[in-house]
């Protein structure tokens, strides 16, 4: 039977981690909101921006060159974006963003270089030997588009001067509470989505078309990776609630058995004490 000092001294312990996990359980709920109101604010504009460059790709060129960001090439090297956490207690959210990337990597027959956003994806890679082309850390709770912009001009460059031939963009992307799901989505060259005849306008842009489009494309990207951003950090908040919330119910429960234990264990020494007074007794008789 264990001593009711050690059992006392693992409930204390287990009580204080357990108003640990429940502060950040607290801490992690209040940050989602946010985090969560500023993913699903982007979308909308991330589904309109790709209809207007999908119209204006439609739109017939007027002798001009192809932009650099819609060619198509022979692919001898991809980049990806690998968006991870900086920090863990998150379950199995960081893992499962590190496979899928690195599982994509295995399959490739071409170098593969990688610009890794959060520490626990740097980390990742690095064990794994993985060519790091740009390395982001301490990327605010909250960014703005401007904390992203020099993520989005490294691929932009790289792809304009032909380093790389493909780029993918990797990031938790948010579901809801209980589900974020690894994501990994090609963004150079881009690939202007497809216009349903119902929802076809025609459009006058000035001063033409393509010149439009070609101011568009760079916001493009850059809106892509940003929205990714915030899609990975509404997911490491959600994710690290639930769970700090189901390590403050384990540690409860683990409490309640402790309890117990001591209870038996008091109750133990009280029947070991009560009969060796008794026994003591009737040796004096």
């Amino acid at each position: 039977m264990i001593s009711p000092r050690i059992l006392r001294r693992r409930i204390r312990s287990i009580q204080s981690t357990a108003k640990i996990t429940r502060a950040m359980e607290m801490i992690a709920t209040a940050k989602m909101r946010r985090a969560q109101e500023q993913a699903l604010a982007g979308r909308p504009y991330s589904d309109k921006i790709s209809q207007v460059i999908a119209d204006l790709a439609a739109q017939p060129a007027s002798g001009g060159a192809l932009h650099p960001l819609l060619e198509t090439r022979e692919v001898k090297k991809i980049a990806i974006v690998h968006i991870t956490s900086d920090r863990g207690l998150c379950g199995g959210l960081n893992t499962n963003i590190n496979r899928h990337t690195g599982n994509f990597i295995v399959g490739q027959d071409v170098p593969v270089s990688l610009v890794t956003v959060g520490g626990k994806g740097r980390a990742f890679m690095r064990r794994a030997q993985r060519d790091i082309r740009a390395e982001f850390t301490r990327i605010s709770d909250h960014p703005t588009l401007l904390e992203t912009l020099s993520i989005s001009h490294i691929i932009i460059d790289d792809y304009t001067t032909g380093y790389i031939d493909r780029v993918y963009i990797a990031y938790s992307k948010f579901i809801n509470v209980m589900l974020q799901q690894p994501m990994l989505e090609l963004i150079l060259p881009v690939e202007p989505a497809t216009i349903p005849k119902t929802e076809s306008t025609e459009y006058i842009y000035e001063p033409y078309a393509q010149y439009v489009l070609g101011e568009l494309l760079p916001r493009f990207v850059e809106m892509k990776v940003y929205h990714a951003i915030l899609e990975s950090i509404a997911s490491e908040q959600s994710a690290r609630m639930t769970a700090m919330r189901s390590a403050t119910e384990n540690a409860n429960e683990l409490i309640t058995d402790l309890t117990l234990t001591l209870n038996k264990a008091r109750q133990d020494m009280i029947t070991k004490e009560l009969l060796d007074i008794s026994g003591g007794v009737e040796a004096l008789r």
